[in-house]
This record gives structure tokens, sequence and C-alpha cells, in this order.
């Protein structure tokens, strides 16, 4: 059966196309910088939003029209992989994503789940190994589930961080029949709704036990992905450990597991931190930490993680600068964890919206690529920090200088400094000319 059998093979027109179902600006073949778009890009798509999410809402039921539900749970599993693959087949997309729930019912018993999984990455395998697709990363759900409640490795209860640690084990040996190129672990629990009844310090310690133990099993059975944390501060719990990417950081620091792990940055969790998407990815990438992203935007306008299609240039091409800095994403990519608007109900509407995301992250690249090409910011910084290439900054950089020695500099000069306008609002102004 063709789940999408309307649609044609999404192909690359050029802007001026009036198909709704082309790509205006991602032309996968492209070179950029050396290297074809497709391999800057390394788009994903994500099971959970495509093939999952109903369009219901806190204030309304489920509207999305969907063609693959069959008479069983088990049915439906087994068409949605064939929708799913046929859907990035279309799209010309290598890669995607998925939490353990999204690909099989979780059944009865832990046992049911398992055998469920197995059956469904039988056939995702083969779906694999016929089209070329890869599995860029994948994980386990351990938020939904009433038991998760107070989180799972972070959980007061013990025996809810056994049963967590048994979804991992899980999703690793489904790594390594997949060969996933990374493994991320989203605590959307692991944090606190009260400091009045958490003891804070031995659930941060848990966590940290819980990391250990997974790169341990990885490297037993001969499989280490990517590990990559994914920060958001907030949702579903008031305050989450991983807040941002300072902080996930730090407390990969602390514990020893900075080596062992890298950072899945997601555009709308930025938003919720009350930071941008760019500060999120520089802080990642400073700390040599930046590994995947997800690929989505909020609405300054709502308090709550939309995860809408990304569609603003400005913010995109400022994420894409970061990423080329970085050298790019790879073994990572860029996951549209992100869900069509829930007036966007018919099954089209998946390819439109991905077409938007992708389009916008074609043209950022390419401007970002300009940018870096013509060293503007770069120049930029290198005439705001000149002081430090020679005479006294040159000095401090090179170590040799201490309190003392700066007193009496500063004694001898420190009345004669020259500050200099940043221009700030012209710099604007040329990005501006970038992106138009």
């Amino acid at each position: 059966m063709a789940y999408f059998e309307k649609i044609n093979k999404v192909v690359y027109e050029g802007r001026d196309t009036k198909n709704m179902f082309a790509y205006r600006y991602y032309n996968p073949e492209e070179v950029i910088m050396g290297k074809t778009m497709k391999d800057h890009l390394r788009f994903a798509f994500c099971y959970w939003h495509t093939m999952i999410q109903d369009g219901s809402d806190p204030f309304g039921s489920a509207v999305n029209q969907r063609n693959w539900f069959g008479a069983t749970p088990m049915e439906t599993a087994r068409n949605r992989v064939e929708a799913f693959f046929e859907l990035l087949a279309k799209m010309g997309v290598e890669y995607f994503c998925f939490h353990d729930v999204d690909i099989a019912p979780v059944g009865n018993s832990l046992n049911d789940f398992f055998n469920n999984i197995d059956e469904i990455t039988d056939l995702i395998k083969i779906k694999m190994e016929d089209t070329g697709v890869k599995l860029l990363w994948n994980t386990a759900n351990m938020f939904s589930h009433p038991r998760f409640v107070n989180g799972a490795a972070s959980s007061n209860n013990a025996e809810v961080f056994a049963y967590g640690a048994a979804q991992v084990k899980k999703g690793l040996d489904i790594s390594k029949k997949l060969d996933g190129k990374n493994y991320v672990f989203w605590g959307g629990r692991e944090g606190y709704e009260s400091l009045l009844i958490t003891d804070m310090g031995l659930e941060r310690e848990n966590i940290a036990r819980f990391f250990k133990m997974a790169v341990k099993y990885a490297e037993k059975i001969g499989h280490k992905p990517v590990f990559l944390l994914e920060p958001k501060p907030k949702e579903p719990m008031k305050h989450q450990y991983d807040y941002d990417a300072a902080t996930t950081e730090a407390f990969l620091l602390k514990h020893g597991l900075q080596n062992d792990f890298k950072l899945n940055i997601e555009a709308n969790h930025a938003i919720l931190a009350g930071h941008t998407f760019d500060h999120e990815l520089n802080v990642a990438r400073v700390f040599n930490a930046l590994g995947s992203i997800d690929a989505n935007q909020g609405d300054y306008l709502l308090g709550w993680d939309t995860d809408e299609f990304p569609t603003d240039i400005m913010d995109v091409t400022l994420a894409m600068y970061q990423i080329l800095l970085n050298g790019g994403l790879e073994p990572g990519g860029i996951n549209f964890d992100a869900k069509v608007r829930r007036s966007s109900f018919e099954q089209e509407d998946l390819i439109i919206a991905h077409i938007a995301g992708m389009d916008t992250f074609a043209r950022g690249l390419k401007t970002a690529a300009r940018m870096i090409e013509d060293k503007f910011l770069e120049d930029i910084k290198d005439r705001r920090y000149a002081s430090y290439k020679e005479g006294i900054g040159k000095s401090i950089i090179e170590g040799k200088e201490d309190l003392a020695s700066l007193t009496e500099y500063a004694l001898k000069h420190g009345d004669d400094i020259k500050m200099e306008s940043s221009h700030i609002e012209y710099i604007k102004t040329i990005l501006n000319d970038y992106i138009s």
C-alpha cells in the first residue's frame, strides 16, 4: 500500500516554482564550502511528531487525518514503518530518530514491550537496508508513563530507576542492531517540583550513576554511539537538572562524563531557558560539546514548548553560522523535532511542513557560508579584541602578568583609556543585507 500515493518524489525546483511539493532552496547536491548541502545538513525526521502526534491539545481532541491505523496496535505499528520510510524516500531524507514507545506498543509487561520492539526493529532494519536510510539516534521514553511521575534516574523509587535502566539497555541493544550513530538522553522528568521533598544531591548523583552505567554497557557490547544530552529548563517538571547548555556541561564536568557525552541542542528549549538558539549552540561549541540539534522554533508569545517547524531565517542563519564554525555536526545532524500546527491536519501537511523547514535551513546554510567566506563577523571581532594582540594585552594572554604588575601598569596608563563604539546597529544592518 502507498500511504502518500498522491505525492511524487520531492525535488529541487528553485525559488520561482509554484509547486507546493518541491524544494525552493534545498538542493541536496549543491556544493557549499566544499561539501554538498545534504552532507552539511544531515536532515533527520523524528518518529514521534511525524507518525504519532495526532493534533490534540489540552483544549481539543485529535484532528490529524492519517491512513495508517490498523485493526490492532501492532498492525498500526507495522503500517507506520511502511508509511514513514515511504515519506523519507519521497523527500530524499537519509536519517531518522525515535523513542522506544514511538515504534512499538508497550503491551502488558516489559517483556511484551521488548518483544514488540524486536519485531518492529526487524522490519525497520529491512527497510533501512532496502533504502540506505540510517538511524541518527534513538532514545528511551522515560517520562510519559505514570511510573515516571518523579523521574527515572532521579526518581525517589529505586524500582523505577531499575525499570528505566532496562529500557536504556534495550535502547542500546537496538542502537547496535540498527547501527545508530548517536544515543540521546532527554530528562523530561529529571528534575523537581518542590525542594521541600527533594534530595537534590542524591538525585543528581543517581543521574550520573545512570549515565555511567550506560557508557559501561555500550563498551561491553562493542557499540558506543555518541551519547547526547538534551538540555531543557522546565516543562514537564518545574525545574529540570539539565537546564541549559552551560548547566548540563557543568554537570558532565563535575562527574567526569565530559569525554563521553556531547549536547543535542533544541531551538525551542533555548527559548524556554531565556536564551537564543545560537547562544546555546555557541556555549556547546566552546565546550567542544556540540553534537547534534533538534530543529524547531518556539512562539515568543506562548510560554510552552510549541515545537513549530523552523521558518525564521535570521535564527536559522545564526544557528548555521555556529554549526559551520563547529566544523559541522557529523555524526550528529539536524532532526526536525517539530509538529504541524493543529490547523494543518491533512496528511500532505507533513510534507509541506518539512519542506518549509528544510528550505529554511538551506537558506541559512548558504547565508552563513557567505558570512564566513567574507570573514564578516571574524574581522569585526579581530578589530574589537585587537588590544590583546600587542602590548599589555598580549602580555596578559601569554600569562606574563599578575595583579601587582597590572596595578603598576594601570597607575601609569589607566586614566587615559580610549574606548571605541561597537557600531552594533550598523553591523545588524549589514547582517540583514546578507539575509535578504
